[in-house]
């Protein structure tokens, strides 16, 4: 008897099968238009497009020309690259433009489709940008995709590393623009750490299309983008301690492969006391225990979890004596990223090389921050529907599985499971050798480079030719993905090395192309390509009679997700294919995950030596540990974001005073009620509210305004005045910094003035932000044990963050000012040298590091207390209501009709 939702489902259809018919009636209206466009001459679809330009720019909304503009776009890939794109890939492109991730599989070209939202969107003016998951397939979708955009008079522009700055801004002003997600997240970065508007790259974050929107958002979101700088060289104590880790018995640790956590015990605690004291690293009078050791037992924790936790050529590759992080989900190198809290330079020990200083946070944000800054993010991934949940809560996308060209043809068998490691490989070696033998090409997969070398060094006593592709082959990767689906091919690869290119059938013919012509660059092109073709049509054939690609992966992963990759590698297009999953019970996932009930059914059915346990029941049962495993990693993302979203709040804040600030022509205003506000603090601390005249502190406040105005008032004197009050001294004070100023802007000449001015706000912002970002650090990891004493961590933070950054805001006040009232008039030579040392400090900070926003913007930094956003204009006063109250200058008459300065009344609670 079928269940009522599986009846509702028969009747209504899915959600899915909704979404794809509201599309359909579109791709209708596209297709309509198709022989309109195709009568158009080459001009005439560039002609169309600044038709819609300007009908954008009217008012039109994008919706309505969408019909239009994906028609427009077809043709001139037609006429580009001779692809016409069929109907789903139109249906992809049109949920893309909706905001949506678009889940397609394998082979459906996704490059292709990602034009025609990209085309739509970019005729706002407002750019676009395509996100890929590196820098060989930015540049290659860039170069292959501009041929669509150029025919339809759109400019297209790559970023990539190491990329020259007037080349990046000239690709950021492109319609379209390619980079990666990592290369878009340092550049917004730095963008915020430039001295001046004319150097930054980006212009607003519009529209993005996420490719391999998984890796991007999931995989990668675990680990924020980190701008560092060096700090102090420690690489004498790091190696010190090194010494001390091998000698650690199994008592004196606790390993938790689970949550990847390793910890001393109280008998290791003791050992390692009584061995840092042996060693001279640690003081005789001193114990482990006490506050003056917090950095040995800090270095000692990173030194051991280097040791217990990270291995080598499954977490790292050493190579060319510098130790490199292997992305545990794709199998490749992160060149330049490294581990941050003195975890790397502790692996660097543990491998003999070179150890570099730690680094000091200059500037982060987490990926899930970064996208969130867009007006429209989508996204197209071959696997989605698993993480659909996660991308809902955190990004507000939908996820929309889009049907297939053809129907697919591949077969999917059942997990075979095998006792032990040693017999599992010896299937693999089989199964490789029978499908060999046949011609058949096959993917193997692993998940770490360890297990690929070491099954090749199987299949090489084999005698069986193949291909290993994983971090160490990182520079060949399309060119072993090309040949993976030729006859009698063989290939390794790790996770998903290799994501980005087709494999197909018989061999990818253009690469086949490209190296004949290298091959004999004096040959006929035309007729190389149709002797490659001809023979590329016969190796198809038997390709395809040999079964197709056969995707054998070793293990499972801790995510179905990546699992689901590895699988559609095979049966693109409608082609035949195979996929098969080889584990054995010593695999990770099944010895740390699998459920014990699992364990007892194997154990019940007595498994024999080579012998495999096959049967749906293990599949839902590895599926259920990896579910298990999936919802941990969220919780891990979860809580990192809602810790960044604390510190993203703060960096929206002071990113877009920034950006105001290299807008503005004129600070002096800004300076000037920060000045005031300094002023202010200085006659509450020294003249305290409600005091009486003999208990003011008027010694002091002269020598603190010496040291802080660069003035020589006669305050004592005043201060012993009959009937002068604070507000008197405090306006005094004002009206002689004012034109103490007023005199160094005659003497400086006003432009220069606001120059400097600017230069040192910026700066000091910057530097004051630094400070704030290590405190945050700082903060982050004392406030994580304030949970064993029944307190919120998270609530912790949140308060003490703000706390943070409300004092931040009063050193900046007090440094500008300080540093202000010290510049002193100099001649031209010496004024335009410091003016460019600044710029010049502030452009060295920017661009040696590693790696606009949409913020409430204010004119001006928020005073001590304000709201943090902009104050709106006056709609009727309202006492409970700050925004209500306009934004009166500090001495205008306050907007409640008091009476009173502002300063003096309102102003002095907000």
């Amino acid at each position: 008897m079928l269940g009522l939702g599986t009846v509702a489902r028969k009747v209504f259809g899915t959600p899915n099968d909704r979404k794809v018919k509201t599309a359909r009636p579109l791709v209708a209206q596209i297709n309509a238009l198709e022989p309109e466009m195709q009568a158009l001459s080459d001009q005439g679809l560039i002609d169309k497009t600044a038709e819609l330009r300007e009908r954008a720019k009217g008012g039109e909304s994008l919706d309505a020309l969408l019909p239009e503009a994906f028609a427009n776009c077809r043709e001139g890939a037609w006429r580009a690259l001779g692809l016409r794109a069929f109907d789903v890939q139109l249906m992809g492109g049109i949920f893309l433009h909706q905001g949506n991730i678009a889940e397609m599989k394998t082979g459906e070209g996704k490059t292709l489709v990602a034009t025609f939202p990209a085309y739509l969107n970019a005729l706002t003016g407002k750019g676009v940008h395509i996100v890929t998951v590196n820098d060989y397939l930015a540049k290659r979708d860039s170069e292959w995709m501009s041929n669509v955009f150029s025919a339809l008079g759109m400019t297209t522009g790559c970023v990539y590393p190491n990329q020259d700055d007037v080349e990046k801004r000239a690709a950021y002003a492109c319609d379209v623009t390619y980079a990666t997600n990592n290369e878009l997240g340092f550049d917004y970065l730095r963008d915020n750490m430039k001295p001046e508007l004319s150097q930054m790259s980006q212009h607003g974050h519009n529209f993005a299309i996420v490719d391999e929107v998984d890796s991007i958002l999931i995989d990668e979101a675990r680990t924020p983008l980190i701008i560092s700088g060096p700090a102090q060289d420690r690489s004498e104590l790091y190696t010190a301690i090194d010494l001390l880790i091998p000698e650690l018995l199994d008592e004196h640790y606790k390993l938790d492969e689970k949550t990847r956590n390793v910890t001393f015990t109280d008998d290791g605690n003791e050992f390692l006391e009584e061995l840092l004291v042996t060693r001279g690293v640690l003081p005789e009078e001193q114990s482990l225990y006490d506050p003056e050791s917090t950095t040995i037992v800090h270095h000692v924790n990173q030194g051991l979890r280097a040791h217990k936790l990270f291995t080598k050529d499954k977490d790292y590759i050493v190579r060319d004596g510098e130790v490199v992080l292997i992305d545990e989900f794709t199998g490749r190198m992160m060149s330049g990223r490294r581990l941050s809290d003195g975890l790397h330079q502790a692996i660097e020990a543990k491998e003999g090389c070179d150890i570099k200083p730690e680094n000091v946070t200059l500037a982060s944000v987490t990926f899930q921050n970064y996208f969130r800054l867009y007006n429209t993010l989508s996204g197209m991934t071959g696997t989605a529907a698993t993480e659909a949940d996660e991308f809902a809560e955190i990004y507000g996308l939908g996820v929309v599985e889009v049907p297939t060209n053809r129907p697919i043809a591949r077969i999917d068998k059942d997990d075979a499971v095998y006792r032990t490691q040693g017999e599992k490989f010896k299937a693999v070696i089989q199964a490789v050798r029978k499908a060999h033998e046949k011609g058949q090409p096959i993917l193997v997969g692993t998940t770490s480079i360890e297990k690929s070398e070491t099954l090749s060094q199987l299949l090489t006593t084999e005698g069986i030719e193949h291909n290993v592709l994983n971090a160490r082959q990182h520079e060949k990767e399309a060119q072993i993905v090309g040949d993976a689906g030729k006859l009698n091919a063989v290939t390794i690869a790790t996770n998903m090395a290799g994501r980005g290119t087709d494999i197909k059938l018989g061999g990818n013919v253009e690469l086949k192309v490209l190296d004949a012509i290298a091959a004999d660059p004096e040959g006929d092109a035309d007729e190389i390509r149709k002797r490659i073709e001809d023979a590329h049509t016969a190796d198809e054939k038997a390709v395809t009679d040999a079964g197709g690609l056969f995707v054998l992966a070793t293990e499972r992963h801790e995510s179905r997700r990546i699992d689901n990759q590895l699988r559609g590698r095979s049966g693109r297009q409608g082609d035949p294919g195979m996929s098969a999953f080889y584990l054995s019970l010593d695999d990770d996932l099944m010895r740390i995950f699998g459920s014990e009930r699992l364990e007892k059914v194997l154990a019940g059915l007595g498994m024999k030596e080579d012998e495999a346990i096959i049967h749906p029941w293990v599949n839902k049962s590895l599926e259920r540990a990896q579910a298990k495993v999936e919802g941990r990693n969220f919780d891990i993302r979860k809580q990192l974001l809602k810790f960044d979203d604390v510190m993203n709040e703060q960096r929206k804040v002071i990113f877009a005073q920034r950006l105001d600030i290299m807008k503005s022509e004129d600070l002096s205003e800004v300076i000037g009620d920060m000045r005031a506000e300094v002023i202010d603090d200085l006659v509450d601390q020294y003249m305290p509210p409600k005091t009486y005249a003999d208990q003011w502190d008027m010694e002091g406040f002269h020598q603190a305004l010496m040291e802080r105005m660069n003035m020589d008032l006669p305050v004592v004197a005043w201060g012993e005045e009959e009937g002068v009050d604070d507000e008197e001294i405090s306006e005094r004070i004002e009206k002689a910094a004012n034109e103490m100023m007023a005199q160094k802007a005659v003497a400086f000449g006003p432009e220069d003035m606001r120059r400097i001015e600017k230069q040192m706000l910026l700066q000091t912002i910057d530097g004051k932000w630094r400070e704030h970002l290590l405190m945050l650090e700082h903060l982050r990891s004392v406030v994580a044990f304030r949970g064993y004493a029944q307190r919120d961590p998270l609530n912790e933070y949140k308060n003490e963050a703000f706390q943070l950054f409300e004092s931040m805001l009063d050193g900046l006040r007090q440094d500008v000012t300080q540093k202000l009232a010290q510049v002193a008039p100099m001649s031209e030579e010496e004024r335009n040298a410091l003016v460019q040392q600044m710029i010049a400090e502030q452009t060295k900070i920017a661009a040696g590091a590693a790696a606009g926003t949409d913020a409430p913007t204010s004119d001006k930094i928020p005073s001590k207390g304000a709201a943090i956003t902009a104050g709106a204009a006056i709609e009727g006063f309202d006492e409970a209501d700050p925004t209500t109250w306009g934004n009166p200058g500090r001495n205008s008459e306050c907007p409640c009709g008091s009476g009173k300065k502002f300063k003096h009344c309102h102003g002095r609670l907000a």
